[in-house]
């Protein structure tokens, strides 16, 4: 026979964690609200026994006002556990405690664990377990998740876990009769329970069980009132807590509107700089790889497939291939763990937290924030992150402006622009750090205009107010950097890296049939080029960089090899691992500081790549977001480039 549980608790507790443990999974643990939006589910054996367990997702309540609780009160609701065990972080007991007692009131069977308890007492917090145990009627267990001795006694704990009937709240008299009055009309399990969500008017409730009744506010919040009630008479009464004062003072200065802010730019500079500096040595060791066996895959295919295929095949899809592995992996593989540790450290909520009074003003969440910071690793993780947004009006806000941050693929094209033309060939190290500090800046433009189309999304297209919600900052912990490294690697870069390669094999083809397909003696490719001359010259570039922009729709990083083709009239992507003489070619081909600017603008503002609009389109499964997240950027980008050209020409 098998036995069900649900983990059940608010985000960032630690439920992934001891899921992991059980099960010998690799489920992802985030260090914010709302990471595990949909529920993992997997089975263990202790002894002869299996067990099937849930991890729903981070929920603060089961009243279902978001997308995360809809999910986990779905699942209990529809299902009946063994155990449903409520994890709670030892640091905020208090929430642990009222979620446990809407728990109770739904479901038997439930047990708690206080999670964390070791970074509890770090922060001088003791529990009464004992005591709280007996209060509140069902059995509880201290537990360090990150501890195996600690794990291994919560399998105990499950294993000898006996079935018991939980108690339930006992309400005020007149809101007791209430649910009495309301029972008899009810045909449900769980006909308590359900009595109250129907005089909670929850909608959701009601249209499930199919239940009329008529429209009043009398009771909406009473009942979620006297259960925070008993949840802090709960607490008070096991609760002992000392402050740790080195913690309070790290949060003041991280949280600080005065210091807040440029500590984040800081350390955003400090991980481009590492990505910028570490990534050169690798991309040119694997394209230099890849350089070394296109000749021998082409000897070996050369007897095997006609020519008229395998030139395609080689110098159109092969090179493509290969240009963006060797330009794309080694950024991100550095990149992506460097980021990872300050989610798993508790940077990156605080970071959300400093952000959240601009959005709010922006009438968009302080969430997008967190999203917005994804997308500098990758725009279409950034619009899967838009997941933990509960509003659907402020996540659709989030994903549309999420391609305003430049996302790692833009990063090569944008460095090798600004080295060449604004830094000039220096030392290394004076060049990496010059090219990351400009960087920051136009990253810093980018959540300037994040703010400006949130401002007028929520205004035009999106009106509304934003939302409040609950935005965690969890203790400051030791990473786990093997792990990260592992996890990143293998559900980051990897993950992105396939996605992008499956888009550009094909690009890579039809760029190679652009390029070698003649009409009247000039390629497609030049013709495609020379109509676009005049609307390039408008915006102070040219028709070929304004072509190498569109056929860079699969993949970022292949725009400069575009360019260095339509420059030098090849039929297939080369690259210049020399900037000197790439700096050169480009001035020859009429290049000067505006070029450049433009260029950089046009590289930041610009539609999404393909990656990015396909997860966009799965995300709100609509052509028109998809549509309105494709033109807003590139409208940015066009304006800009037209304004700076206007103005380059009125100063010089």
């Amino acid at each position: 026979m098998i036995k069900k549980i649900a983990l059940i608790g608010n985000p960032n507790v630690g439920k992934s964690t001891i899921y992991n443990y059980l099960t010998k999974s690799r489920q992802h643990t985030g260090n914010w609200a709302g990471k595990t939006v949909e529920n993992a589910c997997s089975t263990f054996n202790i002894d002869n026994d299996t067990y099937e367990i849930y991890d729903l997702p981070g929920i603060y309540s089961l009243s279902a006002k978001t997308e995360e609780e809809m999910v986990a009160r779905n699942l209990l609701l529809d299902n009946e556990f063994d155990i449903s065990l409520v994890v709670c972080d030892a640091t905020q007991i208090l929430r642990g405690v009222n979620l446990l007692l809407q728990v109770m009131e739904l479901k038997n069977n439930v047990a708690l664990c206080i999670n964390l308890i070791d970074e509890a007492n770090k922060k001088g917090i003791y529990i009464d377990r004992d005591k709280l145990e007996k209060i509140v009627g069902v059995p509880v267990i201290t537990n360090d998740a990150r501890n195996k001795n600690s794990l291994n006694n919560l399998k105990k704990f499950i294993v000898n876990y006996k079935s018991k009937l939980s108690n339930k709240i006992s309400y005020s008299e007149d809101l007791e009769q209430e649910i009495n009055n309301v029972i008899p009309y009810l045909n449900t399990n769980n006909n308590r329970w359900y009595a109250i969500k129907v005089l909670e008017q929850d909608q959701d409730i009601i249209n499930r069980i199919n239940y009329q009744i008529e429209k009043t506010n009398k009771y909406k919040s009473s009942f979620s009132k006297e259960i925070n009630d008993k949840s802090i008479n709960i607490t008070n009464q096991v609760l002992k807590e000392n402050s740790n004062k080195k913690i309070s003072k790290l949060d003041k200065i991280l949280t600080n509107k005065l210091t807040g802010i440029p500590i984040m730019l800081l350390l955003f500079f400090i991980i481009f700089w590492l990505t910028i500096n570490g990534a050169n040595y690798p991309s040119d060791m694997l394209y230099k790889f890849f350089s070394y066996l296109e000749p021998i895959i082409y000897r070996i295919l050369d007897n095997l497939i006609p020519t008229i295929i395998l030139n395609p095949l080689i110098f159109g899809v092969y090179r493509t291939l290969t240009w963006v592995v060797s330009v794309m992996l080694p950024p991100m593989a550095i990149f992506f763990p460097l980021f990872s540790l300050l989610e798993s450290f508790g940077i990156l909520p605080r970071i959300a937290f400093n952000l959240d009074k601009f959005f709010q003003k922006c009438n968009a969440c302080g969430k997008q924030a967190l999203t917005m910071c994804m997308g500098l690793g990758c725009n279409a993780v950034g619009v899967t992150g838009c997941r933990i947004i509960d509003s659907k009006r402020e996540r659709l806000i989030a994903i549309i402006t999420n391609s305003l941050m430049p996302c790692n693929g833009k990063f090569s094209a944008m460095i090798s622009v600004i080295t060449m033309f604004f830094i000039g060939f220096r030392t290394s190290i004076y060049s990496s750090i010059s090219s990351s500090l400009i960087l920051v800046l136009f990253i810093l433009l980018s959540i300037i205009f994040t703010f400006i189309v949130s401002k007028i999304l929520s205004k035009t297209l999106l009106k509304g107010e934003s939302s409040s919600f609950i935005l965690e900052l969890p203790a400051y912990r030791k990473p786990k950097i093997l792990k990260i490294i592992i996890d990143s690697l293998w559900e980051k870069a990897l993950a992105v890296l396939i996605r992008a390669i499956k888009i550009s094999a094909p690009a890579g083809l039809v760029i190679y049939l652009f390029a070698n397909i003649h009409i009247g003696g000039n390629s497609l490719l030049n013709i495609c080029s020379s109509f676009l001359e005049p609307f390039g010259t408008l915006l102070g570039l040219d028709g070929v960089i304004i072509l190498a922009f569109i056929f860079g729709l699969p993949a970022n990083e292949i725009v400069i090899p575009l360019i260095i083709m339509g420059y030098m009239s090849l039929g297939n992507l080369t690259d210049f691992s020399n900037l000197y003489d790439l700096k050169q070619l480009l001035v020859n081909n009429g290049w000067t500081v505006l070029t450049a600017l433009n260029f950089l603008i046009l590289a930041l503002f610009h539609y999404p790549c393909s990656t990015t609009l396909l997860t966009i389109k799965e995300e709100t499964k609509s052509l028109k977001w998809t549509l309105v997240s494709f033109i807003i950027p590139t409208l940015i980008g066009i304006l800009l480039c037209i304004f700076t050209t206007f103005l380059y020409k009125i100063i010089v």
